[in-house]
């Protein structure tokens, strides 16, 4: 009888009964036979850091994070990668043999794959990239644009200060508009990215005036909720090529199964399919 420990991982939020990520990963484990569980845990502020740093003793091997606790979690771990540094923000820890926890953002290289994988022949170097919001996600997506070669972020959050904030932070490659003046970064942009829950079943919707739209541009929403949003059902009748979100959720869980199971799933239509289930 073997003694290994079957690996445990999860995700953990509050609220988090929400997340399909635990459908995406335990659909990765059942297809390629590997011994593991991936569990959701809706845990509070308070008690975060004393749930990570018991977590290890209980075999599991990481944890993905996620809203309200993905900054918190940097003043947690032990190690910081620069691109979650560079984030402010990590969703994915990994839990080393040598009790440190390792912290890291994958949320941009899931943006960045998720447009890549959308069969829409989207160019980083094409034009500017019009972002709506100025959040934790903008954050990671603005840091993955330029990284890709976008020339230049045109930037705008319904809080102007917030924008601002991010400009200066990000350098000169992001211009800001005035939330009343985000239709007009679409007269210039060739990826028009929403980054904001606006537009999200149970919230408002998103307002900004899409007749600038360039036909051709790639357009993307993070939400998933619905897949098609209204923003995206307007970009595709305008000619313009739409990428859902959820593309985005199932890539940038790739790399923590990864170090966490030992095998690189492959993002594909039955990985879709579980998703929505």
């Amino acid at each position: 009888m073997s003694s290994e420990r079957i690996p445990l991982a999860g995700v953990i939020g509050s609220p988090i009964a929400h997340s399909r990520s635990p459908k995406i990963h335990n659909h990765w484990l059942r297809t390629h036979g590997l011994k593991g569980h991936y569990i959701p845990m809706d845990v509070v502020a308070d008690d975060l850091e004393q749930v990570l740093r018991n977590l290890p003793k209980a075999g599991f091997v990481g944890v993905n994070i996620t809203i309200p606790h993905k900054e918190k979690v940097l003043e947690i771990a032990d190690l910081v990668t620069d691109r979650a540094t560079l984030i402010g923000a990590a969703n994915t820890l990994i839990f080393r043999k040598d009790g440190k926890i390792h912290a890291d953002n994958t949320d941009g290289y899931g943006f960045i794959k998720n447009l890549q994988s959308a069969g829409v022949d989207w160019d980083a170097r094409r034009g500017p990239a019009a972002v709506l919001g100025a959040g934790g996600a903008a954050r990671a997506v603005i840091a993955s644009l330029l990284d890709a070669g976008v020339p230049e972020i045109l930037l705008s959050n319904r809080t102007r200060v917030r924008a601002d904030a991010l400009a200066q932070e990000f350098g000169k490659r992001v211009r800001v508009f005035d939330w009343v003046q985000a239709g007009n970064m679409m007269d210039y942009a060739a990826t028009v990215v929403n980054t904001t829950s606006l537009g999200m079943i149970g919230n408002a919707p998103l307002r900004v005036p899409l007749d600038g739209l360039q036909k051709g541009a790639v357009v993307t929403d993070i939400v998933y909720a619905p897949l098609e949003t209204k923003l995206l059902e307007t970009a595709r009748e305008m000619g313009c090529h739409t990428v859902d979100g959820l593309g985005m959720l199932l890539h940038q869980a790739v790399p923590g199964f990864e170090r966490w199971f030992g095998l690189r799933p492959e993002v594909d239509s039955a990985t879709r399919a579980a998703a929505l289930r």
